[in-house]
């Protein structure tokens, strides 16, 4: 136990739960240098062959024992030798009876023999620190962990495969081949002023990489909220039936719902998923003018809802005014608006529509001229409403490979690569020097590498990333 005390911190035998409560297996992770041989000093394997002695890769059945030698469960132990494990290290898994007894004497008993108690995230980060996964992927799992829905799924599934981390590979390639010719430039004295690269070349590629970051960037906007649910505001007057509406797609009486004015006086939060995609519905007071002070705050809150949302869904019973639509308008900008009109249980559908033969189709797309016409009272129509919602984040638009950038750090590492970038274009248009341009390209290459990992990475960077992941992985 000594010696294992002795190793550097990041080699250190560490062990954990790794499932959650409520099930009938528990799982303890163990890996770190020795950590073989601490199991062996619990485990008794069925055959008497002891773990030290068993091939990568295989799953052995025995009993735990406790420090007096005491049977304290049946267990299944894995055995993954170091490099073939998730942490590139020695590591075990053992499936017992989730007990919560079983799981704590077993722990302090492997904490006794020389291992502590894993860091959050510590697994993950030793993984990366092995070379087993690159910063990216490494936070690709906690996202994959944390995602509630199919696509933030497909998402951080596909960064944890190395997707991303392919294209921002390939993405330094090139930006280091053209940084090796301009350094070759300057291996040159100024006497013997040479080009090894053509300066429109240079510039049509360095812009290429330009747009690629760009497109990448721009992909946040969307990635942020597939992660935390696209934001959904539903607005209208008061006693327009948004409140019912919201029950009639969350499919459960959340929001009360009365014929008094006013009765929705803050905004109501909760998510669904529609197509693999959730979202954040907030129901908000009814906009109208009132003395009545709790109500003006209400108002302000979903004038603030309707700023954040990405999709605005405008419900109406009676035609509003154009003063309506132009207030409505300038409030969503940058959302999308779907204009929704309630209450046709009420309100037949005109003559002129019903002889329209695309009225049907017309009827899904929600806009100013085409609006919803829906009964959130008679559960009317509410599946045109959640495709016109799905739609509208064109989602479609978005290939199955398309890198999609869900970090608020990736995206800050690819603005500042960005900037380089365009500093070195400015510079080539310019004929500045080879020597100054070829440090703007090298700080690029540093600015893209830090979303990997690749380049120098503070620990103060990766004890706040692996800070967030839970114990055990």
């Amino acid at each position: 136990m000594n010696n294992l005390n002795t190793l550097p911190a990041a080699e250190q035998p560490i062990c954990a739960l790794a499932t959650g409560t409520g099930g009938a297996i528990a799982i303890i992770r163990a890996s770190g240098g020795g950590v073989i041989d601490i199991i062996d000093k619990i485990f008794r394997p069925a055959g008497g062959v002891p773990l030290s002695e068993t091939p990568n890769q295989t799953l052995r059945f025995g009993t735990i024992e406790d420090g007096e030698g005491k049977s304290l469960d049946e267990a299944l132990v894995a055995v993954f030798r170091a490099p073939h494990s998730y942490t590139g290290e020695d590591s075990i898994e053992l499936s017992l009876h989730a007990s919560s007894y079983i799981i704590h004497e077993t722990l302090n008993r492997l904490c006794e023999l020389g291992c502590r108690i894993a860091e959050p995230g510590e697994f993950t980060k030793r993984a990366f620190l092995n070379g087993k996964l690159d910063l990216s992927q490494a936070e690709a799992v906690a996202d994959l962990i944390a995602s509630s829905s199919r696509v933030a799924h497909d998402v951080a599934f596909s960064q944890m495969r190395g997707n991303f981390s392919t294209e921002l590979q390939q993405l330094c390639s090139n930006l280091q081949e053209l940084s090796a010719l301009l350094e070759l430039e300057l291996d040159f004295d100024e006497y013997e002023t040479m080009e090894f690269a053509n300066r429109s070349t240079l510039i049509s590629l360095i812009n290429q990489a330009i747009a690629r970051i760009a497109q990448l960037i721009k992909s946040y906007e969307i990635g942020a909220m597939l992660k935390q649910g696209i934001p959904v505001a539903i607005v209208g007057k008061t006693n327009v039936g948004k409140s019912t509406l919201l029950n009639r797609l969350l499919r459960e009486e959340r929001a009360i719902v009365s014929n008094t004015h006013g009765t929705t006086r803050d905004t109501i939060e909760d998510t669904i998923d529609i197509h693999g995609v959730t979202f954040r519905f907030i129901d908000t007071a009814g906009i109208r003018h009132t003395n009545d002070e709790v109500e003006r705050i209400g108002i302000q809150r979903t004038m603030n809802a309707i700023e954040r949302a990405r999709i605005v869904l405008y419900v109406y019973d009676e035609e509003p005014s154009a003063q309506d639509y132009d207030e409505i308008r300038s409030k969503a900008k940058g959302a999308e608006i779907l204009y929704i009109r309630n209450k046709i249980d009420l309100q037949p559908l005109p003559a002129e529509n019903c002889a329209n033969p695309n009225a049907a189709e017309e009827a899904q797309v929600g806009s100013l001229q085409h609006p919803l016409r829906i009964s959130a009272k008679t559960d009317e129509d509410i599946a045109s409403v959640e495709e016109a919602i799905y739609k509208a984040v064109h989602l479609s638009e978005i290939s199955e490979n398309e890198i999609i950038v869900t970090s608020a750090r990736h995206r800050d590492a690819l603005i500042r690569t960005r900037e380089s970038l365009q500093r070195v274009s400015q510079s080539l248009q310019a004929n500045v020097t080879a020597d100054l341009i070829a440090e703007d390209l090298r700080l690029a290459i540093a600015q893209l590498s830090e979303i990997t990992g690749r380049s120098i990475t503070p620990e103060t960077t990766l004890q706040h990333i692996f800070s967030h992941f839970c114990v055990g992985k």
